[in-house]
């Protein structure tokens, strides 16, 4: 008998780890199967003006580029000149000022050139020209050049130092959808093989349990005080808190003392002066809305190129604008909300460097089949179970009934951008009908925390088992109230973007 139960329990634990490895190797195919799609995707877009035969370049071989300057900031020039080089520029060969030749009889259309191709490239990069002087008229894609991907090649390619400036990250310092992208993209980044570091402030209420490894590296003056390094590792991301003695991040609190332009004014500062006195020579610095749009306009390490993301334009325009005249590319949250944006007066002017791009979430963190904060992992499989017992647990928490009813939740912060009149209502009218209510989020302003801290008791004398409030950053009980909700709660009056539709 007791052999038997052994026998079973191995079969059992057998298919569940042969169930968890067919789940990673669904995740990484999707996660190829993504990438291939938005090459092809890229590819497309850009075929109306340029392309290379072979489709797919291999390296060690030639290819043909053909180029429509009727298409481009070039049209209507009598010569077209292409300049080029391999794996961003950092190759040795180089492809010096070559006038491209007709590919029709006639000269009308698309204009070529033979290249060659080294057996160690993985990136052509070229940029066109009207002449070979060096101040000609020149299509470099706004900047940022333009770069084809080259197979086969020999070696790894090297890559980008990143350094994203930032005020917020997940799960350790997280109000809004922005700490999410920080994080995701930044691991998305990493994975394409480059070297990424996240600088933010050393908060004193980071969820310091979720930071692997933390130690001090001393530190520098800035500003008047003195500033302490830190490392560690958030969510496999090197990560770099600074932490002036001056006590600007010592408020128990991300946002909401009123003078958050003068600490994060003083951070942006700070980084940049961490870079230099460490000596980190990144290729890009990643900035993130107007908390950290003066890392644009200050003075870079290395010379390096500024992209800026604007999150939401609702807060800061002004800082927003200078960034966006500084840096070298902007983009938002989703090609709909840069549309919107597009007539802003510190946009416009800038429109040829903006560009929408949506939002994304990091799957492996929201997968719940591996999430770490669920009480239960479940697929589509044992979607009913894995609920189920998410529910419970959210309701022991809350201290609500363990009853058959709609759980209805939300996530927000509570801002008038995100509908708070509708939260409100939406509380009581869940619970007069008989539902649950749930919400976590704050208020950065006391007076609409005062509000909710006011429906928080009178929902608990009317409703003492149907509604519970958490007021605080919990990314741990997040996880938790969107895998037990029944509905899920969006009134925004509007959203660049939204994460929670993706999760």
């Amino acid at each position: 008998m007791v052999e038997m139960v052994f026998q079973a329990m191995k079969r059992e634990a057998a298919e569940a780890d042969k169930a968890a490895e067919d789940r990673t190797a669904g995740r990484a195919m999707r996660r190829v199967e993504s990438k291939a799609q938005v090459l092809k995707r890229r590819r497309e877009n850009q075929h109306e003006f340029l392309y290379t035969l072979p489709v797919i370049s291999q390296a060690g071989q030639q290819l043909e580029l053909f180029y429509n300057p009727d298409l481009t900031p070039l049209g209507g020039r009598p010569e077209i000149y292409v300049r080029g080089g391999f794996n961003r520029w950092r190759h040795q060969q180089r492809l010096p000022a070559t006038k491209m030749q007709p590919s029709m009889p006639g000269g009308v259309g698309f204009l070529k050139a033979t290249i060659d191709v080294p057996d160690d490239a993985h990136v052509l990069d070229v940029v066109f020209a009207d002449s070979e002087s060096a101040q000609s008229f020149h299509d470099d894609n706004g900047g940022l050049d333009y770069h084809i991907p080259i197979e086969g090649g020999r070696g790894t390619m090297p890559g980008l130092k990143v350094v994203h400036v930032a005020v917020e990250m997940a799960p350790i310092a997280k109000v809004g959808g922005m700490g999410d992208v920080v994080t995701a993209l930044a691991r998305a980044v990493q994975e394409e093989g480059h070297s990424v570091e996240v600088v933010v402030p050393k908060y004193d209420v980071i969820s310091y349990h979720q930071v692997e490894g933390l130690y001090q590296d001393g530190g520098f003056n800035h500003g008047g005080t003195f500033v302490r390094v830190w490392h560690g590792q958030v969510e496999g991301l090197a990560t770099t808190f600074l932490e002036p003695e001056n006590g600007h991040f010592w408020r128990q609190c991300i946002y909401g003392r009123g003078d958050d332009h003068v600490r994060f004014g003083f951070f942006c500062g700070a980084a940049l002066e961490y870079l230099r006195v460490r000596n980190v020579q990144p290729n890009i610095l990643h900035c993130h809305d107007w908390q950290s749009a003066a890392v644009s306009w200050g003075e870079r390490p290395n010379n390096a190129k500024v992209a800026f993301t604007i999150h939401n334009l609702n807060y800061g325009a002004d800082l927003v604008g200078r960034a966006m005249a500084t840096c070298e590319v902007a983009t938002t949250v989703s090609p709909t909300y840069a549309r919107e944006i597009s007539g802003h007066p510190v946009i416009a002017p800038h429109l040829t460097k903006m560009f929408g791009i949506r939002n994304g979430i990091d799957q492996e963190l929201w997968d719940p089949s591996i999430d770490e904060h669920l009480p239960q992992n479940f697929g589509p499989e044992d979607v009913v179970q894995g609920k189920a017992a998410a529910k419970r647990e959210l309701r022991r928490r809350g201290n609500l009934a363990d009853v058959d009813v709609p759980l209805v939740s939300v996530v927000t912060r509570l801002v008038h951008q995100k509908g708070i009149h509708l939260i409100k209502h939406a509380a009581w009218r869940t619970c007069e009908r008989g539902g649950q209510f749930v919400l976590l989020g704050s208020a950065p302003d006391p007076r609409v925390q005062g509000e909710f801290n006011a429906l928080r008791e009178q929902l608990m004398r009317a409703y003492p088992d149907r509604a519970a409030l958490f007021f605080s950053y919990d990314e741990p009980l997040s996880h938790l109230i969107y895998a037990a909700s029944d509905m899920f709660l969006v009134p925004s009056m509007f959203e660049p973007c939204g994460l929670t539709q993706m999760i």
